[in-house]
């Protein structure tokens, strides 16, 4: 760090290096070019003025820091389904404090809220059918309201077999855009979650860029499925960046290297592989995440393996800098 004493003499060639160094290490290429925008724009003033600058372009950096990582519940169905509170327990000895939840397993509501608040666990978000959305959305509020959830998902877009076309997209689109509206009134926010055929060609871009530019943001958005963009042949970070602030949440998962992609939305869970042990690029996404409008993530783990797998997951995740 420069000192302000030095600064008050004027700098010297080695404070224009380490200056240099500086606005290498804490910023992007966007915060890197905002700062040679200033330096263009006033170039009267001085190197403390500048530090200032780049002090200021550091609180940004801090402020985007990695979102909380949760866990998706459903990553351990086959668990749950023989015993709740002792996977619950499991769950909080995991060190997670956020989740998504996928149903009680039969469990009244208070009861498993309670349960939930007794393991230092909050439920970040729900799930809606997406028939529900289109015929009683006011009944999907109504499901979701009790778990104190901000955001609600839906995790499927109804379509003739592997056959997803501009006409799915666009009813989509008119569902999402006023079911959203609905749960906004309501203090709910709507998501969508990726499955991967949303990213087969039309016109210009694909049938996921349709949906992204006709959705409404302030009634809907998106929860990325890492595996589910890598899948069909996209790249995370790139869609990230193309849509930010689109994906408040996101699914952490990771895929086996070798194996084969499809535009179909299907795969075999089991190759599902701990996080950094497969081939989507997890450590990089997760370094951007905060910078694009990430809120929440979580490590959605589907093969049969998860309660093995996830303590590996959130062992890798630590080791990201």
């Amino acid at each position: 760090m420069l000192k302000i004493s030095r600064l008050r003499n004027g700098p010297s060639t080695g404070d224009h290096f380490l200056l240099f160094v500086m606005l290498t290490e804490i910023t992007d290429k966007g915060r890197n070019a905002a700062t040679l925008s200033f330096v263009r724009n006033h170039p009267d003033k001085s190197m403390k003025n500048l530090l200032l600058f780049v002090l200021f372009l550091t609180a940004q950096v801090v402020l985007a820091q990695t979102p909380p990582v949760g866990v998706q519940l459903y990553s351990f169905r086959n668990q749950f389904a023989k015993d709740v509170p002792g996977t619950m327990a499991k769950v909080r000895d995991m060190g997670i404090k956020y989740v998504e939840l996928a149903g009680t397993y039969g469990m009244p509501v208070p009861e498993f809220m309670k349960m939930l608040k007794d393991h230092g666990i909050t439920a970040i978000g729900g799930s809606a059918d997406f028939a529900k959305l289109d015929k009683d959305p006011m009944g999907v509020v109504n499901d979701n309201k009790p778990f104190g959830v901000q955001y609600v998902t839906c995790f499927w877009i109804p379509h003739n077999g592997n056959d997803f076309t501009i006409d799915d997209a666009k009813k989509a689109v008119e569902v999402f855009n006023r079911a959203g509206k609905l749960l906004a009134d309501n203090g709910l926010k709507l998501t969508y979650h990726n499955h991967g055929y949303e990213f087969r060609p039309y016109e210009n871009g694909t049938l996921f860029d349709y949906i992204a530019k006709n959705l409404d943001p302030r009634y809907c958005n998106f929860e990325m499925d890492v595996f589910w963009v890598k899948h069909p042949g996209q790249e995370p970070v790139a869609l990230l960046k193309k849509y930010p602030n689109r994906f408040p949440l996101v699914h952490l998962k990771d895929r086996k290297p070798g194996t084969p992609g499809n535009q179909d939305g299907r795969a075999d869970v089991e190759t599902n592989v701990p996080l950094g042990q497969g081939d989507i690029g997890i450590a990089e996404f997760m370094k951007v995440a905060g910078q694009y409008g990430v809120k929440y993530m979580f490590i959605e783990d589907e093969s049969s393996r998860s309660m093995e797998q996830v303590p590996q997951s959130l062992a890798f995740l630590r080791t990201v800098k």
